[in-house]
């Protein structure tokens, strides 16, 4: 009897020791809200008033977990599927994990090692320094200037981050292919694959956060052909035809200091070449990488963010500062932001935001502008 019972207890401690090394969270969020978009080319102009959806928070659910392997060692997960919460159709062209999809170990001592879909260095380390918006909030987002952190998200990667040592942090990551299955490498011809290479450093320690971050996406001659950055309904696009390998690159350094009353944020970088991911302003305007030989831009964003009341109020101001293009002058692209948000609770608030871009693209009297108010939800 007495064995029976001690059988019993230790069946009961093991299970409850085995509950305990392992974890698995079912998470998401809900972001939806009403909103207005203009955009004006020339004689074009577009304009939509409804829903948006996903604008300060993308809507998602997911899964992740943790296991215990011993020593320190843990083997993790993580799955991610992005939705329209005004229509519930699925994001990232119906991917269904299309927001993050990987696995990998981690350890205190030597950091964290992933495999699969996520999203690439400078999205992680460098736009929350460089904006008060991130790379959230549509064009008001940091990555409609600086495009390698407007939530670059990378298939086939390989992805490494060292521990947090005394506020510093390093990462990098390879990609095989940064978009889709990875193609064959046929004898005698080049593969169609977009490697891409993203790596960074940051700091964050006090009031005090900075980040410096380097991507960089390359392509042979048999992908397909590049383009001009399009207008907004493709007007005035001009094509270019990929001869040998291409490659894009940019280079990011955002600083931000908290002051509690008011937090500071500031960016500096520079794309060569073309433009990594970016922001599509409009119906038919581009939002992935563009490669184009000799297209070049300084790219400067300021920031500030202040608690009001029970919410936080953040301005921002953004430009891209073209080089002229094979003959063509480009103008200055401007993004002006304001934005506010309000806790109604820990994980529900109300958030509203205007902004206004000049120069979209580099165009002449190309204009976008953009404004709403909705309700996110974390659960």
């Amino acid at each position: 009897m007495k064995k029976t019972l001690l059988a019993a207890a230790l069946t009961v401690g093991f299970f409850g020791v085995a509950q305990a090394e392992t974890s698995v969270t079912l998470y998401g969020v809900v972001d939806t809200g009403i909103g207005y978009n203009k955009v004006e080319v020339g004689n074009y102009e577009a304009k939509k008033v409804g829903l948006i959806n996903g604008v300060q928070s993308g809507s998602r659910w997911g899964l992740k977990g943790t296991e215990d392997l011993g020593d320190g060692l843990q083997a993790i997960f993580q799955v991610e599927s992005g939705f329209d919460s005004s229509t519930g159709f699925s994001g990232q062209g119906g991917r269904l994990m299309g927001r993050h999809a990987t696995i990998g170990l981690q350890g205190e001592s030597w950091g964290r090692l992933d495999l699969g879909r996520q999203t690439n260095i400078a999205s992680k380390y460098f736009a929350d320094v460089a904006s008060p918006f991130g790379a959230s909030f549509g064009q008001a987002n940091v990555g409609a200037t600086f495009g390698s952190s407007n939530t670059v998200r990378w298939d086939n990667m390989v992805m490494y981050q060292t521990p947090n040592f005394s506020g510093f942090q390093f990462g990098v990551g390879y990609s095989f292919n940064t978009n889709g299955a990875q193609d064959w490498d046929i004898d005698g011809e080049d593969d169609a694959n977009n490697k891409g290479i993203t790596t960074g450093l940051r700091y964050a320690n006090g009031p005090i956060g900075a980040a410096l971050t380097y991507d960089q996406i390359k392509r042979d001659a048999r992908s397909a052909a590049a383009a001009v950055p399009a207008t907004p309904g493709n007007a005035g696009t001009a094509a270019v035809t990929a001869q040998g390998s291409q490659k894009v690159q940019q280079w990011n350094l955002g600083l931000s200091y908290d002051f509690e009353v008011v937090k500071l944020h500031a960016g500096f970088g520079q794309t060569k070449d073309g433009w990594i991911a970016g922001q599509s302003f409009g119906e038919g305007a581009p939002s992935r990488t563009q490669f184009v030989e000799g297209l070049e831009a300084n790219l400067y964003t300021v920031g500030v963010s202040a608690p009001l009341g029970a919410g936080k109020v953040m301005a921002s101001w953004a430009m891209a500062d073209f080089d002229d293009l094979n003959g063509v002058d480009l103008d200055k692209q401007s993004i002006y932001s304001l934005g506010y948000t309000y806790a109604l609770s820990k994980r529900t608030n109300f958030y509203a935001y205007g902004s206004y871009a000049d120069n979209v693209y580099g165009l002449d009297d190309a204009k976008s502008t953009a404004v709403g108010v909705g309700i996110r939800h974390q659960f």
